[in-house]
């Protein structure tokens, strides 16, 4: 593996579709990845794995069953694993998520959004 500096802003400038996370780096069984978001996710949980959401650009709301969380630029919120949670952008929104190498996008929900194959940037 090599050691180097990752340019978090270089990795989301260098896409532009949502809902479809990309791998910069990975440690210890954990995956790091950027995304870009907008609109609405579906509602979802993962059996196994727990899930941290960094926004780096923009304003997310997660809603969960019982309320619904904001997340600004440089505040993150962590999904515990079983707990239905959706994420919803408002206008875009730029992540950084932290998950382990197991954890498929939408959980337990078939969707059109699932990438079963990630991308590596």
């Amino acid at each position: 593996m090599e050691i180097k500096a990752v340019n978090i802003k270089d990795k989301l400038n260098s896409f532009s579709d949502f809902w479809n996370p990309k791998i910069v780096g990975e440690l210890n069984g954990q995956l790091i990845k950027v995304a870009k978001f907008k609109g609405e996710f579906v509602r979802h949980q993962h059996e196994n794995e727990d899930e941290m959401f960094l926004v780096i650009e923009g304003k997310l709301l997660m809603e969960f069953d019982d309320k619904t969380i904001e997340a600004k630029a440089g505040e993150f919120i962590i999904v515990p694993k079983t707990t239905y949670h959706k994420p919803i952008a408002v206008g875009e929104v730029q992540v950084l998520l932290f998950e382990p190498d197991t954890t498929l996008n939408t959980g337990d929900a078939n969707s059109n959004l699932t990438v079963n194959r990630l991308e590596e940037i």
